[in-house]
């Protein structure tokens, strides 16, 4: 049952909304007579990457119907504009960081329901052919190391049903990729494993969101709205009172708020991706059955043409920027070529056609593996206040797994006001003095 009713009246909207750089009318405009009296409810999401979008799709297709509902995004930059949005993209639920089994098999489930949304709603709207939400190719690990062998051992043992690990030598490797480096003649494949393209997904994502809260505000007595600003939060304390509950989504931005700043057990780290593609005079192409590959760096297939290697690790970056200059970009190649020359040797056959990078919010190592950070911040704040405040952060390196369970664990907790959906291990991370007793 909700236990909080919005503060402020919601009125007919006439702010301008900024998407993807567009100037843009609300979804839906609540009236301001034809429901006065019907309780209304205004969340406000900071972040438009995977958590962000996330939280914002499951509070609109969790909320009752009877309830006027209005989601607003606020992003500085835009819709993937931050980490997110040049992520690798490489899906799958397996990794020595993701504990307990129960726990990645949800959120990879939870993952490819949001994934498939997406891409229906792309289908529907036509959108640009050239970018694709999901190229469904498997990945495959070569084995490069008897610790990197022990790991993928046991997950090959445990794997679910939905996604299995094939363990293969180096023939069947390179039946795969062609000419594929396999030094202990062992890979690990999983071809139910998804390569995403982040940026489009998530543009699909608000995208699907705008669609539901139509769908909803058709069909039921309570009206529906998600809207999109382009605006910059400089302190949460900004936002006290015009929102029933704020939900912090903003990663490693998360760090540079001043009510949070040195609060959160979060480290942050710079990565940088390289695109690369074929030269035109040049015919060999990465065939189009091969899967992507996982090793020490990471090489995401776009299409036979073009990919992307990743990531470089630069700890305590404050630089959340996107752009990366030539100096970086020159340094970020000098690592991570001869990582990926070491499985895959073609690669040295690729031009260098740019380079992205993006700011992570890297979790604590705990017990229960490397977590990201869940929970109501009121007392982290300080003070009372009006509007709940909540934190959904540190997603780290695995956000396209972990982002949609656990964003939808975020929006049942912030519509319940009840923190105890989640489960103890996600908010565990604060201290025991502003924990719920």
């Amino acid at each position: 049952m909700l236990t909080w009713q919005s503060n402020f009246p919601v009125t007919s909207q006439t702010s301008r909304i900024i998407r993807f750089g567009k100037t843009v009318t609300p979804v839906v405009a609540f009236s301001s007579s034809s429901h006065i009296h019907q309780r209304s409810l205004r969340y406000a999401v900071l972040g438009a990457g995977f958590a962000g979008l996330s939280v914002a799709w499951h509070l609109l297709e969790r909320s009752a119907t009877d309830l006027r509902v209005c989601v607003d995004v606020l992003d500085e930059i835009g819709i993937g504009g931050g980490a997110s949005g040049v992520a690798g993209g490489l899906l799958h639920p397996y990794s020595p960081k993701v504990k307990p089994l129960w726990m990645a098999a949800k959120c990879w489930e939870e993952t490819l329901r949001l994934l498939s949304i997406a891409e229906t709603q792309n289908g529907a709207l036509n959108q640009n052919s050239n970018v694709f939400i999901a190229r469904r190719k498997g990945i495959l690990r070569p084995v490069v190391s008897l610790k990197n062998m022990s790991v993928m051992n046991d997950n090959a043992q445990n794997s679910l049903a939905s996604c299995r690990i094939r363990s293969i030598n180096e023939d069947a490797a390179q039946s795969l990729v062609p000419n594929i480096s396999v030094p202990l003649d062992l890979a690990f494949y999983m071809p139910d494993a998804v390569n995403i393209h982040p940026q489009g997904y998530l543009e699909a994502l608000y995208l699907a969101c705008e669609t539901l809260a139509k769908e909803m505000s058709s069909v039921g007595p309570g009206e529906k709205a998600i809207n999109f600003h382009k605006r910059s939060i400089g302190h949460l304390l900004e936002l006290e009172g015009e929102y029933d509950a704020v939900i912090v989504c903003l990663g490693a931005r998360s760090t540079f708020l001043p009510e949070l700043s040195g609060k959160l057990p979060l480290r942050t780290c710079r990565g940088i991706i390289a695109h690369l593609r074929l030269p035109d005079n040049t015919s060999e192409e990465f065939l189009e059955h091969s899967p992507s590959i996982l090793s020490d760096a990471w090489i995401a297939i776009q299409n036979p043409r073009n990919l992307y290697a990743g990531s470089t690790w630069e700890w305590k970056s404050r630089n959340y920027s996107q752009n990366v200059s030539t100096e970086e970009a020159s340094k970020a190649l000098e690592e991570l070529i001869p990582k990926a020359s070491a499985v895959y040797p073609n690669i040295s056959k690729w031009a260098f056609n740019g380079a992205r990078a993006g700011l992570r919010a890297m979790p604590p190592l705990t017990s229960n593996g490397s977590l990201p950070l869940l929970g109501q911040i009121d007392d982290l704040i300080g003070q009372t206040h009006k509007s709940k405040f909540w934190l959904f952060s540190g997603l780290g390196s695995r956000g396209l797994l972990y982002h949609a369970w656990l964003g939808k664990l975020t929006a049942q907790a912030v519509i319940s006001c009840d923190e105890d959906v989640i489960p103890l291990e996600l908010t565990s991370w604060r201290p025991k003095l502003i924990r719920k007793s």
